[in-house]
């Protein structure tokens, strides 16, 4: 801790895209301290071209089942296959995350109940899905940045999997940013600090404080040598929300 740290906070940049309308978090936080919370995606995501999927000498039609750990994975991997004029398999199973995922793949597909399989809980309990599956062929489709839980599952229990990145994580541009000034900048993975030097590769921190959600965006904070504010979760802090109001009751009195 630096209490020397902890001045008053006006402002707070938050390194992702703003809320969808009735979904914004932080609009009763920002009212309650009176200060104002800016939204900026320092990333976003691309999709690869057919080309670049061939590199990877993967046929989408080769595979009996296919895992989703997102809504992006499940557009980019339909899309693909049409733009690569694959025939999916109507006996092709699919694996999703959560509800919220399965039922984002029924935009693409017929669904049926002995060919879709979720889980309700957390990774751990979707993982253990796959037990009663181990003669499938799996397809994985996901991002260049993703954590190794589910291929290190696969690879450790011996399964017939294969993974394919089909869309990269990209720093965006943040040029407009350059002369302005926060308080407060919170982020949410390592690739938000990735494109903060992007952007900007002679930062200097001086009195801005940064708040970091998850252990491997703190630890891209430790690596680039910045001071660690605000993280979270933490004992009886369990997200970034609860965080800020930890730090900000204090400085803000």
């Amino acid at each position: 801790m630096y209490p020397e740290r902890e001045t008053k906070v006006k402002s707070i940049l938050i390194t992702q895209p703003p809320p969808e309308p009735g979904r914004n978090v932080y609009e009763e936080f920002a009212k309650k301290y009176k200060i104002t919370i800016d939204f900026r995606a320092f990333i976003h995501i691309e999709p690869l071209t057919p080309k670049e999927i061939r590199k990877q000498k993967v046929n989408f039609a080769d595979f009996t089942a296919v895992i989703f750990n997102s809504k992006n994975a499940v557009d980019y991997f339909f899309s693909l296959a049409q733009e690569m004029k694959v025939e999916i398999s109507p006996e092709m199973k699919y694996f999703s995350i959560n509800e919220n995922v399965s039922n984002y793949v029924q935009k693409y597909i017929v669904p049926r109940k002995r060919k879709m399989f979720t889980s309700k809980g957390n990774e751990k309990d979707f993982l253990t899905l796959f037990k009663t599956h181990k003669k499938e062929k799996f397809l994985f489709p996901c991002s260049d940045i993703r954590k190794p839980s589910i291929p290190d599952y696969f690879t450790q229990n011996e399964f017939d999997f294969t993974e394919v990145i089909i869309y990269r994580t990209v720093s965006s541009d943040l040029s407009d940013l350059e002369n302005v000034f926060y308080d407060v900048i919170v982020f949410f993975s390592p690739a938000d600090i990735k494109s903060l030097y992007d952007n900007f590769p002679g930062f200097v921190q001086n009195k801005t404080r940064i708040a970091g959600f998850g252990s491997s965006t703190q630890q891209a904070i430790e690596e680039h040598n910045l001071i660690l504010d605000i993280p979270a979760p933490a004992v009886n802090i369990p997200s970034m929300v609860a965080a800020l109001e930890d730090y900000l009751s204090r400085v803000n009195k």
